[in-house]
């Protein structure tokens, strides 16, 4: 069985959206129809789009790598983890040493 983090999964930012938009728009609005409901949630998506800012990393490529060969290491060791070698081979994969 193979576990993804929350913070790395892809439902983590979708829910982080909808959690937005039900604060923002669905709680604390009043919508008389479907149709203004509707209106109201494209007018936001517009918004935020003309507000939208790229992502910049907070780490290197080397730091992040580094980081998860501490990880594959760590449960590779801990005897619970079956299938691949030392440092969960990834380390061979991404040219380092152990």
């Amino acid at each position: 069985m193979y576990f993804t983090p929350t913070s790395s999964s892809w439902r983590a930012p979708v829910e982080q959206w909808f959690a937005e938009l039900t604060a923002k728009k669905l709680q604390r609005g009043v919508h008389c129809s479907v149709q203004a409901l509707e209106h109201d949630i494209r007018a936001w998506l517009a918004d935020g789009k003309r507000k939208a800012r790229p992502f910049v990393w907070a780490k290197t490529a080397d730091e992040i790598l580094d980081k998860v060969a501490a990880y594959c290491k760590r449960i590779s060791d801990s005897g619970h983890y079956v299938g691949l070698g030392p440092a969960c081979e990834w380390n061979s994969l991404v040219g380092r040493k152990a």
